[in-house]
């Protein structure tokens, strides 16, 4: 059984009589990526924040393997480890300079937790350079090795993707993978890159005015009725598409359109199959593939906020 590394109970934030946290409660585990996620101004920043002790909470808790971030804070960052924006790096040294210079200030960290971190995040090869002559990339990973010296239970990244090409970018996304399996380290990511969050974590927090409105695994099912027997988009590649759009409309009342060489429309889930038969029972018309389309993360996270809602 997986152990909880952070735990928020009816955590709310107020600034003089504007509510901006309204009862956040949610827990997130040792080994699992978390991506919280939202609008310009919901609340994603505040809620890091108040979650390592940076600003203060109007009422609720933050827990950390179980210890009060307001009763007691040292015990309970002391599990911590943070990037929010850029790492702080001296670019004049060199990353194993870096690292070292950051372990002394760290009680406990020997060398040889040192040469676990860089072997971790991939920095063997360069580790030896001076940071000013990295890439991005580059001190991004040497950002979270530092990060990673004292074992933290927890390790938050706010944009730990921004601004990198997309070589970068998958590199990250591979590294923070690795890190939560091997250290057993619960990740927790903010980020705009709603792709990026979809191939990266585990879980997802939406949170929105304040407000916790979705708290799902990334690849979750549906599994009410309703949701079951939603309408689905379905794309279908057949020939000659008039004689299809006109059949799918005279046999199954069904509107579609041309979108390029494909034939798209919506019904429902179960009536998929019978649809299929009635094209392939005609002999005029050639069909070579059907293809119904996932449901992106992007999908669910504009249906639950409102399209108008991101900026």
């Amino acid at each position: 059984m997986s152990e909880t590394a952070m735990e928020l109970v009816n955590v709310h934030k107020s600034i003089g009589r504007r509510e901006i946290i309204k009862g956040l409660s949610f827990s997130i585990q040792k080994g699992e990526v978390f991506g919280f996620i939202g609008p310009n101004g919901a609340g994603k920043t505040t809620t890091i924040r108040m979650m390592v002790g940076l600003i203060g909470i109007t009422s609720g808790d933050v827990k950390i393997l179980g210890n009060s971030i307001k009763t007691n804070y040292k015990q309970a960052i002391r599990e911590v480890g943070a990037i929010v924006e850029n790492p702080e790096l001296y670019p004049f040294m060199t990353g194993w300079q870096n690292l070292m210079h950051f372990a002394r200030m760290t009680p406990g960290v020997t060398k040889e937790r040192v040469n676990e971190v860089i072997k971790l995040v991939g920095m063997e090869k360069p580790i030896h350079e001076k940071v000013g002559r990295y890439s991005l990339g580059m001190r991004q990973r040497l950002g979270i090795a530092q990060a990673l010296l004292h074992q933290p239970s927890i390790l938050i990244l706010d944009e730990p993707t921004n601004g990198l090409d997309p070589a970068g970018i998958r590199e990250i996304r591979q590294y923070i993978r690795k890190i939560a399996i091997e250290e057993n380290v619960a990740v927790i990511i903010s980020s705009h890159l709603l792709s990026e969050i979809e191939q990266m974590c585990d879980r997802i927090g939406i949170i929105k005015h304040g407000e916790l409105i979705a708290l799902q695994t990334v690849h979750e099912t549906p599994t009410d009725d309703k949701q079951k027997t939603k309408q689905r988009q379905v794309m279908i590649e057949a020939t000659p598409i008039d004689k299809v759009i006109e059949l799918l409309e005279k046999k199954h009342n069904l509107k579609s359109k041309q979108l390029e060489e494909f034939i798209s429309f919506q019904c429902e889930k179960e009536n998929i199959p019978q649809i299929i038969g009635t094209l392939a029972e005609q002999k005029e018309i050639s069909v070579y593939q059907v293809t119904i389309p996932k449901e992106t993360l992007e999908d669910k996270f504009f249906d639950l906020i409102g399209e108008s809602e991101i900026g």
